[in-house]
């Protein structure tokens, strides 16, 4: 994590002496995972303390059902469905009348799709990973009070998403992928090689192959550089 900007609302560390929070960390990076421990895991300084740590959706699930933390730290891109399907499997503990499982994206990406689809899926924040150690604490605990927290720029995301009684206009030809099938396209849009999705998603090269088909056939493109385009056209890159 870098110098960026305080989440909306933010004051500095703003914890109260003696407040604790339980905290799982979802990432498929371990050193980023190794990093945050270090930046807010040290509980006698920050109240932070970290019970849990996952790579990908099943490990997440499994954790943050076995530890049931306070607030859940989940990076938006992660092999087995993303952010989403782990906001998606959690639904219960979130649901929960006591103590509920609170959930606050942390992402490399600034997308408008990604910040809106965890927040549709029961996030209560998001922040982008260029934000300071001291604001994530803060942050983790206006979670755990039941605030919601954005960086200031993503914030307006989801104020134009929300702001409308209108629906908003759907993708039909997003529609027609299928979550895995999105997997695979943002990575080949990312510039992956099939060898490198499979080894990210956890999947067979074979199965990397047999779901670019199906999205070239159903978004009726030629190839992985008109893929590109496409994605990129929408900002899923």
């Amino acid at each position: 994590m870098s110098e960026g900007n305080e989440p909306t609302g933010g004051a500095a560390m703003g914890t109260d002496e003696g407040r604790t929070v339980r905290v799982v960390l979802v990432d498929d990076h371990r050193m980023f995972r190794t990093g945050v421990q270090a930046e807010i895991g040290q509980t006698d300084r920050t109240g932070v303390e970290v019970v849990g740590e996952a790579a990908d959706v099943d490990q997440a699930v499994t954790v943050i059902t076995a530890t049931r933390p306070e607030v859940v730290l989940l990076d938006v891109h992660l092999p087995g469905g993303g952010g989403v399907e782990v906001l998606r499997r959690c639904a219960s503990l979130m649901a929960a009348p006591e103590q509920p499982v609170r959930f606050l994206a942390l992402s490399v990406s600034d997308a408008a799709e990604d910040v809106i689809g965890v927040i549709r899926g029961g996030a209560r924040g998001y922040v982008t990973k260029t934000i300071t150690g001291t604001d994530l604490v803060n942050a983790v605990f206006r979670v755990k009070d039941g605030d919601a927290v954005f960086s200031p720029r993503l914030a307006g995301f989801v104020l134009d998403a929300f702001a409308s009684t209108d629906a908003p206009p759907v993708d039909e030809d997003m529609d027609r992928l299928t979550q895995r099938e999105r997997e695979v396209l943002r990575l080949i849009a990312r510039g992956y090689a099939y060898k490198e999705i499979a080894k990210q998603l956890f999947i067979s090269v074979k199965t990397v192959e047999s779901h670019v088909s199906a999205v070239l056939r159903k978004l009726q493109l030629s190839n992985r550089h008109e893929l590109t385009r496409w994605a990129t056209a929408r900002r899923l890159v």
